[in-house]
């Protein structure tokens, strides 16, 4: 049995954050599993603070809206305040490990703050367009919210079109979700903290 897995995902608009979200809700029903996601815009589309709240469990979700997170990723420096207030004791915080915060913008309460290199990964391994697949590869990595396998499948669905004229992409986007998913298996095992 899961319990319920509340998430929270912020970044700048255009980072992915909605994308991210969608798929994992997506790949959650493929495991007949419940979900719920709330997309939350910034005031201006493009350049304002995207939030997408994403709950998953085996049982029926009883509130779509959460105070607290089991897991918060915050992606840009603004991302970072917007979501502070979602974590407590039993959150693990997440944030892009190149965008420079102060310690005291950093949440007061949470298990456990964890800084990813994902958006360098991204530049330096990969390609800047699959780092949100990154952090997809992270989600699964902390959580086991779905299985890898129904998260490509998933993907799949979404990007199965651009895949098909471009299959590097697919191996681009697989690859990113694979080190995603082991920097975060990782960064629980070593119990980093920033």
């Amino acid at each position: 049995m899961m319990a319920l897995i509340k998430l929270a995902l912020a970044g700048e608009g255009g980072q992915g954050v909605q994308s991210i979200a969608e798929i994992l809700a997506e790949a959650a029903y493929e495991e007949n599993k419940q979900a719920i996601y709330i997309p939350n815009f910034g005031v201006e589309q493009r350049g304002g603070v995207s939030i997408a709240f994403l709950q998953v469990s085996d049982q029926r979700i009883g509130a779509p809206k959460f105070n607290k997170a089991d897991v918060v990723i915050a992606l840009s420096k603004r991302a970072v305040s917007r979501t502070v207030r979602y974590s407590d004791s039993n959150t693990i915080y997440v944030y892009d490990s190149s965008i420079s915060v102060d310690e005291e913008e950093m949440p007061k309460e949470a298990k456990k703050i964890i800084g990813l290199p994902a958006i360098d990964t991204a530049n330096e391994k990969l390609h800047p367009r699959v780092f949100n697949m990154i952090i997809m590869g992270a989600v699964i990595g902390f959580t086991n919210i779905v299985s890898f396998g129904s998260a490509k499948f998933a993907l799949e669905k979404k990007l199965g079109a651009k895949f098909e004229r471009d299959p590097k992409l697919r191996e681009l986007n697989y690859q990113a979700l694979e080190i995603g998913r082991q920097m975060a298996e990782e960064a629980l095992k070593e119990g980093v903290a920033n």
